[in-house]
């Protein structure tokens, strides 16, 4: 079996926003549930409210859980979405910054596994989003992480144009979203 570790945020997390205590929709509608559905052994490690790890020690962290889920064939990536929203004054170049140096750590340790970075699907107008920057820096993730994939020699997946919707807030992915992500993904693993 093939064994991918899933690293991001509320999205890869399967978080439902119509539920108000950090639930999750069943594993069967979640990406991650759709994708261990396909043959892939998963190692979901979504957490609500993650940012890209900025600080030493959690850099650190997070290699440690890539080192502890070997042997893996891909670590995806999917990330960006919360450091907009947290830090008004982000543009996707922040972000991206932020992106590179997280990544650097990840690659200098995982030489012999895929790493597959994904730039979130864009946000949409609802009641998260509300601002035309977020709408427009959250649309431009994709072609710096399409760069930063380049420059460091990592896979990279646009989840923007694999028409995933979002529910009611314009962040979190709706059920049929969640479809479409894991479509998409499938495709490009």
């Amino acid at each position: 079996m093939k064994r991918i570790l899933c690293y991001g945020d509320s999205n890869t997390y399967g978080y439902d926003p119509h539920s108000y205590l950090g639930g999750r929709y069943p594993e069967d509608v979640r990406w991650t549930g759709l994708l261990k559905r396909a043959g892939w052994d998963v190692v979901n490690e979504g957490q609500n409210g993650r940012e890209i790890p900025t600080r030493g020690w959690e850099i650190q962290a997070a290699v440690r859980i890539v080192e502890r889920a070997a042997p893996l064939k891909v670590v995806t990536v999917m990330l960006g979405s919360n450091d907009l929203l947290q830090n008004p004054v982000f543009r996707a170049e922040n972000v991206t910054e932020r992106m590179e140096r997280f990544l650097r750590n990840i690659v200098s340790k995982k030489s012999d596994t895929r790493i597959l970075l994904i730039a979130p699907p864009p946000m949409r107008p609802g009641e998260w989003v509300y601002e035309d920057r977020l709408l427009t820096e959250s649309a431009r993730l994709s072609v710096c992480y399409r760069q930063l994939a380049s420059t460091l020699g990592v896979d990279f997946a646009d989840a923007g144009v694999w028409n995933v919707e979002a529910a009611f807030d314009g962040v979190h992915f709706s059920e049929a979203g969640h479809t479409a992500f894991a479509e998409g993904l499938r495709e490009q693993l």
